[in-house]
């Protein structure tokens, strides 16, 4: 589109009225891209459509603006003969003005149920406490949504509530993260999901498509000033298209582990030294990675808290050097450990035993 000239695209989209975009969440670049592109030549209007099969496809509705820059393209409002409720997940509880919750739905779109699955139907399709006893609007269907009301009376998707995530103590929502990220310059396609280490500990994975080549440091450094630290994922992975399911939607099953596709925004360089190719290994067993370069940032390439403070005590057991934690923080890389290392004393590791096994201790 953007290579054909002016005049022939007016041509080509001169009875183009109107676009509906439905079944992903429409990324703000999208939006603008469609207002340059389209909008401008036609006035065409760029409409954001919301709503699951259960409640017959669409209940909700967002006109976007061609004027308007959106950081975040809302759902919208209830179509017609439709109710939309934003409940306290696990409650019959509303939800006052940006405070997330359950997305619900009630009105005439609401189906009756799934077929030969009563146990998911009783579930899913409850009813309407709401409704204040009018016809038609009986059922309610829990979507499994998070969204919020926002203060123009527009509902904003957050993502899926099972999409909600405990890692090292903090409950993450992944769609506020996507959103994030989405919103980084030159970025088109954002998931992030959890995954689990060998150790059964939680770490996030972003994968994104990006009109350029765009490593670790500068996403984490972005997402670092609108997010706390714990909320920046763990790893990210650049990707030249999201898979696919057969219905069009991201398969996210089918987006690789982040290990042998880590974006750590520096040149490998090998160990030099018999501290640097001792401090390698450990890394690779801590990170789980199977190659680590001396200038890599432990922090980047999969490092936090937890696993530093694993770090040091490996590195107690196996150089005999007590390190302390800060000094991973300080110096994060293997040339600035191994730096930091020949100016420490040796002190011979002795691991705590475990006490015999009683009844009471």
């Amino acid at each position: 589109v953007e290579q054909q000239p002016r005049e022939v695209m007016q041509a080509k989209l001169a009875t183009l009225r109107h676009v509906f975009a439905s079944g992903e969440a429409l990324p703000p670049q999208h939006v603008a891209r469609f207002q340059r592109l389209v909008s401008s030549l036609t006035g065409a209007k760029l409409i954001n459509l919301y709503g699951p099969t259960e409640a017959t496809v669409d209940v909700s509705y967002f006109d976007c603006e061609p004027t308007e820059e959106y950081a975040v393209i809302p759902i919208g409002k209830p179509i017609q003969n439709i109710r939309l409720y934003i409940v306290k997940e696990g409650t019959e509880q509303l939800q006052p003005i940006g405070v997330a919750g359950e997305l619900c739905i009630g009105g005439v779109g609401v189906a009756r149920g799934y077929l030969n699955r009563p146990e998911l139907t009783a579930e899913k399709f409850v009813a309407d406490p709401f409704a204040g006893g009018e016809a038609g609007y009986e059922r309610m269907y829990r979507t499994g949504d998070l969204a919020r009301w926002m203060p123009d009376g527009n509902i904003e998707y957050l993502g899926r509530i099972d999409h909600q995530v405990k890692i090292r103590g903090y409950r993450i929502e992944l769609g506020e993260v996507e959103t994030q990220l989405l919103q980084v310059a030159s970025v088109r396609e954002a998931v992030v999901m959890a995954r689990a280490d060998e150790t059964g500990q939680k770490h996030m994975v972003a994968y994104y498509v990006a009109g350029q080549e765009l490593g670790a440091s500068e996403l984490r450094s972005e997402l670092g000033r609108e997010l706390p630290s714990y909320m920046v994922p763990s790893y990210f992975v650049q990707l030249e298209q999201m898979p696919l399911s057969p219905n069009g939607k991201i398969d996210r099953k089918a987006l690789p582990a982040p290990e042998g596709s880590l974006q750590s925004g520096a040149d490998y360089v090998a160990p030099r030294t018999w501290v640097e190719v001792k401090l390698a290994h450990i890394w690779q067993e801590v990170l789980g990675l199977t190659q680590v370069g001396v200038k890599e940032n432990f922090f980047e390439i999969g490092g936090h808290s937890l696993r530093a403070t694993t770090l040091a005590s490996k590195i107690h057991k196996e150089l005999n050097k007590p390190l302390p934690l800060r000094s991973i923080f300080e110096a994060p890389t293997i040339e600035q450990l191994a730096a930091v290392l020949e100016g420490l004393d040796q002190v011979v590791y002795a691991s705590i035993p475990v006490t015999e096994e009683r009844s009471f201790y």
